[in-house]
């Protein structure tokens, strides 16, 4: 006889007796229970229920004909499908040994027949709550498995699980695929041998080895791994102890391969070294024009100690042809021509300091002095423009650390662009070049105008290459002075003064800053 009693519950209880007496005993103890009801009257019949029913109880009678409780109770745990299920021998038998063998085969408890309601029905509910618990808990555990599964299969980078000793126990795909072999192939095998050369007299110091040995987490990039054919391969890698109420018992590792990483890396910085080059001839390329703006300007400063060189010489001369010759006189006559060519050799020695390249590497420089000379170089704007410069540097400024030839560019550039926008307007004030102290890392120099001032809609491109204002401007100016001076480490930038005109201004960092970032206040 099989029948399925009810199908509307949640635990199914799986009634095994071949006794019909019995079984409606059972039946009638647990109808009202809740249970879903199996019933069976014999072993085969009691297997084919379990292996399509998976029933969380089942109570067996042992002494059944053909096949008795105890063979049918060892079918069931040998099969992965009902093996979890939990089994209660009924039996008329009282002796110790028939308990025992029904233990030893897998039971979970014994009821003795004849049956009491209460014990029955106590016993199969404590028995499918613990079932149904552990179900629940197997469900989840293979859930997380599988997630876990799918996590470490999608993740790109290499995974080992290493016991103390470096042997692999566990590679995920992507280990496999870097070492170019199954994965199962690396299971069991020495991390370190697989990996490294591991000489003697260097063990200790492989990479992972004191996360396996002492649980020190470690952290690495570029060093050399070796594939499964012995070739080698740059990686970097992450190691951390695999730990369990405090005992170590081996370690995880992360390792990629970063051969394109490090190639990429490479490109990236012959490509800045490029722009780089290309920054510094842009730089060169605006003194020249610079330079090339300015020649006759600096042709009259030059001809003007030359000249007099000459008519001193000239005198000097006449002096010495005459009989008694006013030593006195001779010799202050010489200290002037003297004189003159200092002043030609420096305006000639400004000329070649700012034409040519800068030197690698920046220096400690002054600001007054640097401010000084640039005035002295914009001598020729000032007298082209009719106008004036006048330069105010706070007390006790510190010193700043940059490249001189590029920092009296940019602010040669700012104050030309200023004497300009002055003689545009039509104004007689002279442009001011004033430094002064920004925060503890910086040193703020601006160039104050009252020009013509900057269009509001020209204002967020000013520094934009080939954007200009000028009716002959080549757009490149403002643009070379900012990639000058983010060179140095500082900022540019422009403020729009109330009383009209323009202020531009830069920020390099002072000279003890230890590279701390410089932006202006």
């Amino acid at each position: 006889m099989t029948e399925v009693v009810s199908e509307n519950s949640e635990v199914t209880v799986l009634l095994v007796d071949d006794n019909p007496q019995n079984l409606k005993v059972l039946y009638e103890t647990l109808k009202d229970k809740g249970y879903r009801l199996l019933i069976a009257n014999e072993g085969e019949k009691a297997l084919d229920l379990a292996h399509r029913h998976h029933p969380e109880v089942i109570l067996l009678d042992i002494m059944m004909p053909e096949m008795d409780g105890y063979e049918v109770c060892e079918r069931l745990k040998a099969d992965p499908e009902t093996s979890d299920c939990a089994v209660v021998f009924l039996s008329a038998l009282d002796d110790l040994q028939a308990k025992v063998k029904g233990f030893s085969l897998g039971g979970a408890d014994y009821i003795s027949k004849p049956f009491q309601s209460l014990e029955v029905i106590a016993r199969v509910k404590t028995h499918a709550q613990v079932i149904r618990l552990e179900r629940e808990l197997q469900a989840r555990n293979r859930e997380l498995q599988s997630d876990q599964a799918r996590i470490l299969n999608s993740i790109s980078e290499g995974i080992y699980g290493l016991d103390e000793n470096g042997i692999i126990e566990f590679a995920n795909p992507a280990a496999a695929m870097i070492m170019g072999c199954p994965a199962e192939d690396l299971i069991g095998k020495s991390f370190f041998d697989l990996h490294f050369s591991t000489a003697a007299e260097c063990q200790d110091s492989l990479p992972v080895m004191a996360t396996c040995r002492q649980g020190v987490a470690e952290n690495q990039r570029d060093i050399r791994m070796l594939r499964a054919d012995g070739s080698g391969f740059p990686a970097e890698y992450r190691s951390t102890p695999k730990l369990d109420d405090g005992e170590l018992h081996g370690a995880v590792v992360v390792f990629r391969d970063i051969t394109v990483e490090l190639d990429n890396e490479l490109a990236l910085e012959e490509a800045r070294a490029l722009v780089q080059e290309q920054r510094d001839q842009l730089a060169h390329t605006s003194r020249l024009t610079t330079m090339g703006e300015m020649a006759a300007g600096f042709a009259h400063e030059v001809n003007q100690p030359l000249t007099a060189i000459t008519n001193y010489a000239r005198v000097s001369k006449r002096m010495m042809a005459k009989e008694q010759p006013d030593l006195v006189l001779l010799q202050e006559t010489l200290d002037k021509i003297e004189a003159q060519s200092h002043r030609a050799s420096e305006i000639i020695r400004r000329i070649r300091r700012f034409m040519k390249k800068p030197a690698t590497g920046k220096e400690v420089l002054s600001v007054p002095v640097l401010l000084e000379d640039t005035r002295q170089f914009a001598e020729v704007d000032m007298r082209n423009n009719e106008g004036g410069i006048d330069v105010r540097v706070e007390d006790d400024l510190p010193d700043v650390l940059a490249d001189p030839v590029q920092v009296q560019q940019v602010a040669l550039n700012l104050i030309r662009n200023a004497l300009e926008a002055t003689r545009s307007a039509e104004s007689s004030t002279p442009v001011e070049v004033s430094a002064r102290r920004c925060g503890d890392q910086c040193v703020r120099i601006q160039v104050l105008d009252h020009g013509v001032g900057v269009p509001e809609d020209a204002e967020e491109k000013l520094f934009h290459p080939f954007y200009t204002t000028k009716d002959e401007g080549m757009g490149i100016g403002l643009a070379t002075c900012r990639s000058l001076i983010q060179a140095q480490g500082g900022d540019i930038g422009y403020e729009r003064p109330e009383e009209g005109g323009a202020c531009f201004y830069f920020t390099l960092p002072v000279a003890n800053a230890e590279g701390k970032p410089c932006a202006a206040d």
